[in-house]
């Protein structure tokens, strides 16, 4: 039994992550920007009392992280597993109109706030837990092929560097840090055309998670645990 946290849990990845850990027997902390509007992580909560618990947290909001850290730890837990899930796409975005609005708000969430948050939440991660950022393929600047949501690619890459970075920061206490990219799913952000549905993706993410060590620490990996170019 673990107990884990994941971050944009209300919908998509987020919420396929706890549903499958509670399967498995592990106690969550799941995080959405807003509680009262998300009613199937609510249902699943009630469904599971006393091992899933939901928790406000806008990313990468320095109040928000400030105060849910000060709530989390008045729950008392250690984690052993911290899931940087939440993230945001900006849909249709063409060379020629993108905004800086747009690319600071992709930044913001999907590089800014899991940094902001693991930083925030490293003194309740026991000695050897793992964190996972959800990353992309996108990401890969080895890998562009084209201009492909670039606000979202950008930032990717930026979140690649963070996850590197906290490796080195968190090598000391044994604790690997890693980018996984999850395939491309069908969720409200992969779209219906995508390849993988998430309980797919996500029990493919978690038999790599359930087998990470600090050789692994740094790395960027794809659902098969095999290294992604960066």
């Amino acid at each position: 039994m673990s107990h884990v946290l994941v971050t944009g849990a209300n919908r998509g990845l987020g919420l396929e992550f706890a549903r499958q850990f509670l399967a498995r027997g592990d106690h969550v902390v799941a995080t959405c920007r807003d509680v009262a509007a998300a009613s199937e992580l609510r249902q699943l909560a009630a469904g599971h009392e006393g091992r899933l618990v939901v928790l406000p947290l806008e990313l990468p909001g320095a109040e928000s992280i400030r105060a849910f850290a000060a709530e989390f730890a008045l729950l008392e837990l250690r984690i052993d597993l911290l899931v940087n899930n939440a993230g945001v796409l900006n849909p249709g975005e063409r060379f020629g109109s993108i905004t800086l609005d747009e690319l600071d708000a992709a930044f913001a969430a999907n590089a800014a706030g899991p940094f902001l948050l693991t930083q925030a939440l490293a003194p309740h991660l026991v000695d050897g837990a793992r964190v996972v950022n959800l990353s992309s393929r996108l990401g890969s600047i080895a890998g562009s092929d084209g201009f492909h949501t670039p606000s979202y690619a950008i930032s990717k890459a930026a979140l690649n560097m963070a996850g590197r970075l906290l490796s080195h920061a968190l090598a000391e206490r044994g604790i690997p840090v890693v980018a996984i990219s999850p395939g491309w799913v069908r969720t409200a952000m992969g779209g219906t055309n995508a390849t993988l549905a998430p309980e797919e993706s996500v029990a493919a993410m978690l038999r790599v998670i359930d087998r990470l060590d600090m050789q692994a620490s740094g790395r960027f990996l794809g659902t098969d645990g095999q290294p992604i170019p960066w």
